[in-house]
């Protein structure tokens, strides 16, 4: 035994004092402690939940920077759930007080019912004022339990009337003076309550009239009430809507998934520091859990919060000239219950997802050590198979013709696909693109280098930010496009003072007063009107022309009449001859009643003597061709269904003169609306629409940007001691504020890059399903703009943390 080498050996003095063969105890297994099962999984989730809540300022950045971005997810998507609640509860609210077709295409049993204790006589009307609609209804009750309208107390006496809130507020201000001379013959006994409104600011009351019956179109109900189907929608504002939704859907989903990897860099330094401390990797993996589930909560919580806040604007919203109300914008209970409980599961498969890569071990994290390189294949498949679903609708949606077979899910698939095909491409756009840059000065080059090394991170970074301006390009693209089917043309513009009405039939004492009071009208130039109405060849009912009844001046000026007296007849032609030849002298025509069965048919005998004239085009600009008669010609007081057509010319530029015109239309009958030709901006919605992608774009940009962010000074952080060597061997601080600027503008470049290839080239597939053009190419500026505008402010905001990394403090180690 050598000195150094000193042990004390156990003899056994029973076996000659032979070394005792003396084994280790095996050695006793240490049971776990703590709870097991569930309650273990509650308890890790629990500390996960501390340390989003009081894991230090970093993590407390980490969970606010989550719940912010998951806070806005959640808001858009109960927004876009809202949807469906919002038009039905508009539709519940307009059929809740509807009564049917009143007016000359009202049902003939309706129109014949007889009198009673509780009915009504109910006549829609409706006229315009600064180019708005306002709606409103005559009654007549013919007893004591006459029906209300919803939200009225009690009906209106003749004379009396009652108004919505929003029409009240503009009848008692300056702005309304020319609607007050309007409803003069009224005295406001009342006001309409929500439940008779289809929007808080609408414009619409109920007035008391004796002036109304059968013969003026009214209708007698004994409810309110009448189920009525939606109106189908265009095919072209199907595509923009499934096209709408999918934009604000895809980068939500996108988003979500994007905000829940915040700070993913100091999250799993945190887990390596557990791991020190004895957890195990379940252990670790439910922790991450845990913050995650936390920061979706809470994000869950903002979302309902700012969903509630921005529902009080939608008043401000106008469908169809009307507003919302917020108590309307309400989702679906299922879909609330869908979205509460898809969010926090989806933060928590994306938190596990991000740690496949990862070895959380005690001693520090390490990524993957070889990283693979990405596959382009299936990247371009994705694109591929939804430009593959939206070929073939291509031209569907031409027109304006509702019921035109166009599949919205196949729409909104393919423009999906779309959309994630961009956020496929960009990883490997940033990969292929930076690993064939070569030289350049250093700041490029430490630059590049760190995105050879690992441009996953940078490309997750904004792979939000590259679908939402993809999505709001091809919005942009798309909106611009079809933009003409919902605007007012420049051609239509010079109409704008022209005015057209339509009333009952009157005598030609009475149409003669009527257009006389037009022409007194302060502002109008000229005043026409006349009898019209189709009739048809005798036996021949696909043969129809229309005869216009009126006195010889009015003739003058609808066609070139040359001489003209009492009793004579035209028949009028444009280019095209085939009226007139086709009713010719001797022609038997005759006009058949459509809404009255008790009518007779009117039959008549185109005279020998009728000349052919050529016709001028109209206020509208369609030629009048057919048959012109003089009153003495025509009978028009047993012309079945036929109506008294009025045009008026204004002087242009005066806006006053269009309601004074109408005020004297009132004045004539309150069933009389006078509505102009050209001029009316229709799409009031779009500067609306327009400034609303913006804005969106400009929030996900920034808090994209604040994403950003936190990745550039984590990454900086974790270079610390790199970057202090740098300063510290004369690297110079300049050099590396230039790197890190490079490394923050080549991704962001290269996913604005992609973002406009993808948003226009969805836009064009979609303007291709309306037979529409690429109406502006340059439409994505705007949003790219302040894309590269975030780089310099996410550079600036580095630059304060650059210099305290970089001082020599930074060298120190333990």
């Amino acid at each position: 035994m050598t000195g150094g080498d000193v042990r004390a050996v156990d003899r056994d003095p029973d076996d000659g004092g032979h070394p005792r063969d003396v084994r280790p105890a095996p050695a006793r297994t240490a049971r776990p402690t703590g709870p097991r099962g569930p309650a273990r999984w509650l308890r890790d989730l629990r500390f996960g939940a501390r340390y989003a809540v009081a894991g230090g300022r970093e993590g407390l950045l980490r969970t606010t920077l989550t719940a912010v971005g998951v806070g806005l997810g959640v808001a858009l998507l109960l927004l876009v759930a809202s949807v469906p609640s919002t038009l039905a509860a508009r539709h519940a609210r307009e059929t809740s007080r509807s009564v049917g077709v009143t007016g000359e295409f009202r049902d003939p049993a309706e129109r014949d019912a007889r009198p009673g204790p509780g009915t009504l006589l109910y006549q829609e009307v409706r006229t315009d004022f600064r180019d708005k609609p306002v709606t409103g209804g005559l009654l007549t009750a013919d007893g004591p339990d006459a029906p209300r309208p919803p939200g009225v107390d009690r009906l209106p006496e003749p004379g009396e009337m009652v108004v919505s809130p929003a029409l009240a507020g503009l009848l008692a201000s300056d702005r309304g003076a020319l609607l007050r001379d309007r409803f003069a013959a009224y005295r406001t006994v009342g006001t309409i309550g929500d439940a008779g409104l289809v929007g808080p600011d609408e414009l619409l009351y109920y007035a008391g009239s004796d002036r109304i019956g059968p013969a003026t179109g009214a209708k007698r109900v004994d409810r309110f009430g009448h189920d009525e189907p939606d109106q189908p929608m265009s095919p072209v504002l199907i595509v923009l809507t499934v096209l709408t939704c999918v934009v604000l859907l895809t980068p939500v989903a996108v988003f979500i998934g994007t905000s829940v990897r915040f700070g993913g860099a100091g999250r799993d330094r945190r887990l390596a520091a557990l791991r020190l401390i004895g957890a195990d990797l379940r252990t670790v993996r439910r922790i991450a859990a845990g913050e995650a589930l936390t920061g979706a909560v809470l994000g869950l919580g903002a979302g309902a919060a700012l969903f509630l806040w921005l529902r009080t604007y939608a008043r401000d919203l106008t469908i169809r000239d009307t507003g919302v109300f917020p108590s309307d914008v309400l989702p679906t209970p299922w879909t609330m219950a869908l979205i509460t409980v898809a969010v926090p599961v989806c933060a928590v498969a994306v938190a596990l997802f991000t740690l496949r890569g990862v070895a959380v071990e005690p001693l520090g994290v390490v990524r993957g050590a070889a990283p693979r390189r990405r596959r382009l294949w299936w990247r371009l498949l994705v694109p591929a198979l939804g430009a593959a679903l939206l070929t073939p609708a291509f031209g569907r949606a031409a027109g304006e013709l509702p019921g035109v077979p166009m599949d919205a899910w196949q729409v909104a698939t393919g423009a999906a696909l779309l959309l994630l095909g961009v956020t496929a491409l960009l990883p490997w756009a940033v990969e292929a693109f930076v690993a064939r840059l070569r030289g350049g000065p250093p700041s490029w080059q430490l630059a590049v280098r760190r995105l050879q090394l690992n441009s996953g991170p940078a490309a997750r970074a904004i792979s939000g930010i590259t679908v939402a301006v993809a999505g709001a390009i091809a919005v942009q693209t798309v909106f611009t496009g079809v933009r003409g089917d919902f605007d007012t043309s420049p051609e239509a513009l010079a109409t704008h003072s022209q005015l057209v009405g339509s009333h009952t039939v009157g005598s030609p004492r009475q149409v003669h007063d009527w257009v006389d009071r037009l022409r007194r009208t302060p502002g109008v130039r000229a005043a026409d009107g006349y009898v019209e109405r189709y009739i048809e060849k005798d036996g021949e009912p696909d043969t129809v022309t229309s005869v216009v009844i009126g006195d010889c001046a009015t003739l003058a000026e609808l066609a070139d009449i040359g001489s003209c007296r009492d009793g004579d007849v035209f028949l009028g032609r444009s280019e095209d001859p085939g009226h007139a030849d086709a009713f010719g002298p001797g022609t038997k025509v005759v006009a058949d009643p459509y809404t009255d069965d008790a009518a007779r048919p009117y039959r008549w005998t185109v005279p020998d003597s009728a000349r052919v004239v050529r016709t001028r085009p109209g206020p509208t600009g369609e030629h009048p061709d057919g048959v012109l008669a003089t009153p003495s010609a025509v009978d028009a007081s047993v012309l079945p269904d036929a109506r008294t057509r009025l045009s008026v010319r204004t002087e242009p530029g005066d806006p006053d003169a269009i309601e004074r015109v109408r005020n004297t239309a009132a004045g004539i009958h309150p069933t009389l609306r006078i509505e102009r030709l050209g001029g009316v901006v229709k799409d009031d919605n779009y500067p609306l629409v327009h400034r609303g992608l913006l804005l969106g774009a400009a929030g996900m940009l920034a808090l994209i940007g604040a994403s950003l962010l936190v990745t550039t000074l984590e990454q900086l952080r974790e270079r610390r001691r790199m970057l202090a060597a740098l300063v510290a061997v004369g690297t110079p601080r300049r050099t590396l504020a230039w790197s890190v600027l490079w490394q923050t503008a080549i991704p962001v470049l290269l996913g604005m890059a992609v973002a406009m290839a993808g948003g226009l080239g969805l836009g064009w597939a979609v303007l291709r399903l309306t037979d529409a053009r690429v109406a502006d190419w340059w439409a994505f500026l705007p949003v790219t703009g302040a894309g590269v505008g975030l780089i310099a402010v996410v550079t600036l905001a580095t630059l304060p943390a650059l210099l305290r990394m970089t001082r020599p403090e930074g060298l120190r180690t333990e």
